[in-house]
């Protein structure tokens, strides 16, 4: 079959599955999920098999251990990946709430109500568990899904996709509500990208590159974020132990994730004790520090930083630091250099906190905590679609309410207008 057909087919399977995805109730969908759930768990050894041979392949092909990382499921991995289609279950059903309403003069009665999307494609790498986060947070908020993850983890999505349909299919559902791509070839992706009248939503999960290729190739809406530089700002008034363990968080948790710190802001100040602490710390974890001049005349050792340093997204054990001359000086340089993603202030000033998180203009704004907190999860919002930077529909981490638009009803009696 060729792409062109195979890509139409998938997404007028996915157009018509939505009809159905959109009048579920919510008991239905809950105990869908719970099956959903199951399975996982008892194909553990069917998963794993794929896994394994697609971690063996991307090592041939000299993935990066941060992709690795992404890619590899791991047991714990797996039990997350269920329990967040449990948690998304436990989660109240955004479909048909009431958003608004109000009776006009002549007795109309108009209402504004959350209705599911339609279709939506997610594009996106390496993490086969995000196969899993879209289709229950798409089933639950009464979409369908098409799914197209990365060549690299082909064999991983292939097996959750056919786990997902089984539990869909058991349940007298139309299993194309949650349809993984299964071949690899890049064509497909551009086919399905121009299909407007059956996808409404694209959302791409991935490298800058990634993003940008689905941007200026797509005719459907594309909700997004290019890269995640992410700041930490150590104020002077700072607590330095709990600035020392959020930046160690934020930074060597998980490097190779989005909301990993990329660029810490030092106060002047404070930075003659605080950075030798700092380089300390790190380096007995492998991060390499890029540093500014005024860093380096405190710590001499580290990494000159250029001016490519300050936007870059490592998604590495790397961390670039600069000296700054207060609060201002760093919101000056996250607005220039930051990409809306995920900003922090450490600091014991409440006003001083408070001027951060009112002037850094980003989609997620933390006081004295890790900037790996900015995760749908973690905000409670249970597994997430992914995390937007732009400002229109959806914004920050996107969960269930974010995969609604709504619509407007209105109930007359005859009404007419005059």
């Amino acid at each position: 079959m060729d792409c062109e057909t195979y890509a139409r087919e998938l997404a007028q399977a996915a157009r018509r599955a939505s009809r159905r995805a959109a009048v579920l109730d919510t008991e239905t969908k809950n105990e869908v999920l719970e099956a959903m759930a199951r399975r996982l768990e008892k194909s553990a050894e069917r998963i794993a098999a794929a896994n394994v041979l697609d971690l063996e392949a991307g090592r041939e092909a000299g993935l990066s251990a941060a992709m690795l990382d992404r890619l590899e499921i791991t047991p714990r991995r797996l039990a997350a990946m269920a329990d967040g289609l449990r948690q998304v279950a436990a989660l109240p059903d955004p479909v048909g709430k009431t958003i608004d309403e109000r009776v006009r003069p002549n007795g109309l009665k108009i209402t504004r109500v959350r209705v599911p999307i339609g279709v939506i494609g997610i594009i996106y790498e390496s993490r086969p568990n995000v196969t899993v986060d879209a289709a229950g947070l798409c089933l639950k908020s009464g979409n369908a899904v098409i799914l197209r993850g990365g060549k690299e983890a082909i064999r991983t999505n292939r097996v959750l996709g056919e786990i997902l349909g089984e539990a869909l299919d058991e349940a007298g559902i139309d299993p194309a509500v949650v349809q993984v791509v299964a071949v690899a070839d890049r064509e497909v992706v551009n086919r399905l990208l121009k299909m407007d009248a059956e996808i409404d939503l694209i959302i791409p999960r991935g490298g800058e590159g990634l993003i940008r290729a689905v941007v200026e190739e797509s005719t459907i809406p594309v909700i997004k974020h290019y890269k995640g530089v992410c700041h930490v700002y150590v104020a002077a008034s700072a607590d330095q132990e709990m600035a020392l363990e959020i930046v160690d968080n934020a930074k060597t948790q998980r490097p190779g994730v989005c909301n990993a710190v990329e660029t810490v802001l030092v106060d002047a100040a404070c930075a003659r004790e605080f950075m030798p602490r700092l380089a300390e710390r790190l380096g007995e974890k492998g991060v390499e520090l890029r540093g500014c001049e005024r860093t380096r005349a405190i710590v001499p050792g580290i990494v000159p930083a250029s001016e490519e340093d300050w936007p870059r997204e490592y998604l590495d054990l790397i961390l670039a630091v600069k000296v700054v001359d207060g609060v201002d000086e760093a919101v000056d340089h996250i607005a220039r250099y930051g990409s809306g993603h995920t900003d922090a202030i450490v600091t014991r000033d409440p006003e001083e906190g408070e001027r951060f998180l009112s002037r850094v203009d980003s989609s997620s704004v933390f006081l004295n905590c890790s900037t790996r907190f900015s995760d749908g999860g973690e905000f409670g919002l249970g597994a997430e679609i992914g995390i937007s930077t732009d400002k229109l529909h959806a914004r920050g981490p996107m969960g269930l309410e974010e995969l609604t638009t709504y619509k407007w009803v209105a109930r007359g009696e005859g009404q007419l207008r005059g």
